[in-house]
């Protein structure tokens, strides 16, 4: 079965997804600081859930510091791109370098 969505439509709701989902993993992380310091015990079933949160905030922000050396060097703002890709994801790349083919 095809599904026939709009590819906008498709893309707008993988980036609300994302952008839950990378701020609930910066949540988890902080979260698994916090609660060492003030000697609270943190739970062992998440440590799958903790190396896929970590892994996906290396990839973003790997993709974050591409978007950001891109935009800057086509004279665009850096840092907003920066931190949009960050939270967005490969998407936001997408757009940026559909930006430049037009």
């Amino acid at each position: 079965m095809i599904l026939n969505f709009p590819k906008h439509q498709i893309f707008f709701s993988v980036k609300v997804i994302s952008v839950v989902l990378i701020s609930s993993a910066i949540s988890l992380e902080l979260w698994n600081i916090y609660t060492p310091i003030n000697k609270g015990q943190t739970l062992t079933g998440l440590n799958i859930i903790m190396l896929l949160g970590r892994l996906a905030l290396i990839a973003h922000f790997l993709e974050a510091i591409i978007a950001s050396i891109y935009a800057h060097s086509k004279n665009r703002m850096p840092l907003r791109y920066g931190i949009y890709t960050f939270f967005v994801g490969t998407i936001a790349l997408l757009e940026l370098f559909r930006q430049e083919d037009k």
